[in-house]
């Protein structure tokens, strides 16, 4: 084989997971919004709907209700569901927490005085049987509609409060338009998540407010990892004057998608084993609301993270008079091509090292920008060349 060859077969093209790792991407994320926007726009409309159609399928701890809770060794849901059912419990919730826990919950707020006092001891004495235990072993608690209230307005005001504490937060550390586009992906995330449970019927109770809570922090994160990146690249290679603000974007996104799948990963996955081992074979189903918003919420996180939160950003700032100047320069050159982050890496180097050796030369103290970037030609064709390997 000859020496040409072997060069070729050892320079074998990676695959797509390999050209991420490799910093090789060139994804344009900010050119292709309109497609991310009207996917987001559909999936939200839908949940919309479904919310004005069926609404939500609220726990007890919302709109009030009693429950029941006995432990049964050799029984099932499907024992203990037939077991109430018999007496009369209209639509009843079974659960079985952990391995032998179980849990029925009930609407009965249209019962008053004997009538609900004869139903809660006929249910309680069916569960008993079912258990094989005493009725006097089966607790029963119960929940007004005023309790119900009192923790869904707790839950708007922390949501209200979480929300205010984001954009001032954002918009002092960063700048207001990053903090709009911040707010925008959150939201986009909390009407994904609540149209999901709309749409497949799944119960809201306090641990999904919670979890619902838990994955707006982690969207907040992941966002304001890629609006890091682009505010140094801002002050950096946007200084040059080559590439316009949507570029910059492109580029901040490329250089940090790697590690926005990681940590999409590293967080849904122990999710899924919370789902699947935890509530499906260990039998843990208490984990089920928290776990199911959060695998709903940690999907939508990391799609608003990477396709909605970065493109409204370069939207609203190509709007600002010098950034449409250079976006419209950009727009009229021919031969677009979108640097990846390797290619960046190297051209940076490379115009670090002309200053350096400029310096050298005048005996001049070298400057900390990135004014020896090597031109527009210089950085599409070397782009290009990188793409073809």
């Amino acid at each position: 084989m000859s020496d040409a060859t072997q060069t070729v077969t050892e320079t074998k093209t990676p695959g797509r997971f390999g050209r991420i790792y490799q910093g090789r991407t060139t994804i344009d994320f900010v050119g292709r919004k309109r497609t991310w926007f009207t996917i987001s726009i559909i999936i939200i409309v839908i949940g919309i709907a479904s919310l004005s159609i069926r609404g939500f399928n609220l726990g007890i701890d919302f709109k009030g209700g009693t429950t029941w809770q006995v432990i049964a060794p050799h029984s099932s849901v499907v024992d203990m569901t037939k077991a109430v059912e018999s007496v009369g419990l209209h639509d009843p919730i079974v659960e079985k927490l952990g391995s032998s826990h179980y849990q029925v919950s009930a609407d009965i707020k249209s019962l008053s005085g004997n009538q609900l006092t004869t139903l809660v001891d006929r249910v309680a004495k069916a569960m008993g049987k079912a258990a094989g235990v005493n009725s006097d072993q089966v607790s029963n608690t119960s929940v007004g509609p005023t309790w119900g209230g009192q923790i869904t307005n707790r839950a708007l005001e922390a949501l209200i409060v979480f929300f205010i504490a984001v954009v001032l937060y954002i918009s002092i550390r960063f700048e207001p338009k990053m903090a709009l586009a911040a707010f925008i992906a959150m939201l986009h995330d909390l009407l994904v998540t609540i149209g999901v449970y709309s749409l497949f019927g799944f119960q809201i109770t306090p641990d999904t407010v919670i979890a619902i809570l838990t994955i707006l922090g982690y969207s907040l994160y992941d966002t304001v990892v890629v609006f890091d990146r682009v505010r140094d690249n801002a002050g950096g290679i946007l200084k040059s004057g080559d590439m316009s603000y949507g570029e910059m974007v492109n580029l901040s996104m490329n250089q940090t998608l790697a590690r926005s799948i990681n940590t999409s990963l590293v967080a849904i996955l122990p999710v899924l084993a919370v789902l699947l081992v935890g509530a499906d074979l260990l039998g843990a189903t208490t984990l089920q609301n928290y776990g199911l918003a959060l695998f709903v919420g940690l999907m939508s996180g990391a799609y608003s993270s990477i396709f909605i939160a970065s493109p409204l950003l370069a939207m609203f700032k190509e709007r600002e008079p010098r950034f449409r100047e250079m976006a419209e320069r950009a727009r009229l050159r021919s031969g677009h091509t979108i640097l990846s982050p390797a290619a960046a890496a190297l051209l940076s180097g490379e115009g670090a090292q002309r200053q350096m050796r400029a310096s050298a030369a005048t005996g001049t103290r070298p400057t900390r920008n990135v004014a020896g970037t090597p031109s527009r030609g210089t950085i599409q064709a070397r782009a290009r060349k990188q793409k073809r390997r």
